[in-house]
């Protein structure tokens, strides 16, 4: 026990005398953390709008109005023409154009019937879907209303419209804040990059500077060495978790509804696999940049297929069954719940069980594949 609490010692005062460190440590991650979650969204705002309108009727302006009225669109001009405004499209300069034909009140009066063209730069794929259901919406509702206002009189003879009313009911994010969703899944992108990527370069740092062979020729046990290496930054995690959870509850207003205990539970065994992962990569590298290389690769590769941006549900079967295999998967997930759920252990067992599992057999091949000889 002595010999492990000496290492540790060793690597902690490595740690801290490494001025250039401690900032990549310390703050960049709070930096990353008050950026990111501000600016990774996938609400669709200030989308560039201009419209056509070739009616110059009552109807047309209700119609632009609506638009007008939603923080959703930004209306860039009115054109004259299709021409100029397909022009401003290509130039990038409009991303959403609807043009209203003649007689568009009269058609909509007389024959119960009228037609929009809407135009949609959708370069990005998904933005422009939101966008079109966005659109859809407002001339539905106008739609809505329009109807209302003919079908009141009936021969005259006022005729009561009848409205079904919907009062939706928004579990666990009820204001809809997209941060509320973000901001634990980047939490958990922050801790696992740290303690990975430090932990990958631990090892073959010392092989760099030559003291793992002097260390090598000690009689310190593999798993005394790989202990000490692997403590501090198992509780540099943490700290970052709880400097995290600070961040996340005071400046974003997330809810914690569930044991804060908890979490850091199974932070605790999380940080075990990914440190394990890092140890594996830096026992297997012979530089600092092979080992960064390596850590990247798989860092990118977990991120993408842990459901943090994009649903695991909406993935391909084959990529559904992959994810399984990811360790940041079930920490996303269990942030997720305990935070904004309130799930009880009971709640996260199958998950817990399964990180408790890739632990034990990460950490032990990461024991097996540190040798003391070159």
């Amino acid at each position: 026990m002595k010999t492990i609490l000496f290492i540790i010692q060793k690597e902690f005062r490595q740690i801290f005398r490494n001025k250039g460190m401690l900032p990549i440590i310390f703050v960049l991650p709070l930096v990353q953390l008050l950026i990111l979650s501000n600016a990774a969204s996938f609400e669709i705002k200030n989308i560039k709008f201009s419209y056509i309108d070739n009616d110059h009727s009552v109807a047309s302006r209700e119609l632009i109005s609506k638009f007008q009225a939603s923080s959703y669109f930004k209306i860039i001009d009115s054109y004259s023409s299709k021409k100029e405004a397909d022009f401003q499209m290509e130039t990038g300069k409009v991303n959403v154009i609807l043009e209203i034909p003649n007689h568009f009140e009269r058609d909509l009066i007389k024959e119960n019937d009228a037609n929009l063209s809407v135009s949609i730069n959708a370069i990005d794929g998904a933005a422009a879907g939101v966008e079109n259901v966005y659109i859809s919406q407002i001339i539905t509702g106008f739609n809505q209303k329009v109807q209302t206002q003919l079908y009141q009189y009936n021969k005259d003879n006022y005729v009561q419209p009848i409205n079904i009313v919907m009062i939706p009911s928004f579990w666990y994010n009820n204001t809809l804040n997209y941060k509320t969703f973000m901001v634990p899944g980047i939490l958990v992108l922050l801790v696992t990059m740290l303690t990975l990527f430090l932990s990958s370069m631990n090892i073959v740092r010392e092989k760099e500077m030559g003291t793992l062979e002097q260390i090598n020729v000690t009689p310190i046990r593999k798993y005394q060495f790989v202990i000490g290496k692997l403590f501090p930054f198992w509780v540099l995690g943490l700290v970052i978790l709880t400097v995290g959870l600070t961040i996340a509850r005071v400046v974003f207003s997330v809810p914690i509804l569930g044991s804060v205990a908890l979490i850091y539970f199974f932070t605790s065994i999380y940080l075990l696999v990914i440190l394990g992962i890092g140890l594996i990569i830096s026992n297997n590298s012979d530089t600092q940049q092979q080992a960064m290389f390596i850590s990247w690769f798989f860092a990118v590769l977990f991120i993408l297929m842990s459901g943090l941006f994009t649903p695991i549900e909406s993935m391909p079967i084959w990529a559904q069954n992959i994810t399984l295999l990811n360790p940041i998967r079930y920490f996303v997930e269990i942030i997720r719940m305990v935070m904004l759920k309130g799930a009880t252990f009971s709640d996260i067992s199958e998950p817990f069980f399964m990180i408790v599992f890739y632990a034990i057999a990460l950490n032990g091949i990461a024991v097996w594949t540190y040798k003391k000889v070159n």
